[in-house]
């Protein structure tokens, strides 16, 4: 069973739901950048860029790596698997009640009328197309 309610996957999610942020991880799914490199298509300036770090940083969603003066980040995969595992539960969850339903509409639909069920089913049809049946 998957955990419903951890602090991890509450800041992953957090993390997520900013574009930004999930531009930065797209960029950092290619390979270590540096918080420059992160901030550069937002022209945002480098404490503005390290803030959002700071978030993927917090969710664990990122490591930094201090190198000198340079910050080098890189992806961690890990929390992202959690979180897939946390939506794959309710994506199978609603695949099987759309399946339930999907089952119980065409029992319905066979009840209703062997055979053709559109065509002999006058209350499936537009008021326009009614209309000519009284003539």
């Amino acid at each position: 069973m998957v955990e419903l309610e951890t602090p991890q996957i509450d800041a992953v999610f957090h993390a997520l739901g900013d574009a930004t942020r999930r531009h930065m991880l797209r960029d950092l799914a290619g390979g270590e950048r540096t918080v420059s490199q992160l901030a550069e298509p937002f022209a945002m300036s480098l404490a503005a860029a390290s803030k959002h770090i700071k978030t993927l940083e917090n969710a664990g969603l990122i490591r930094r790596e201090v190198r000198g003066r340079t910050h080098l980040c890189r992806l961690e995969p890990g929390p992202l698997a959690s979180a897939h595992q946390w939506l794959g539960f309710y994506e199978r969850f609603w695949t099987n009640r759309l399946d339930v339903l999907e089952r119980l509409l065409r029992e319905e639909d066979a009840r209703k009328a062997p055979g053709d069920s559109w065509a002999r089913d006058d209350s499936r049809k537009s008021p326009a197309s009614r209309e000519g049946d009284d003539q």
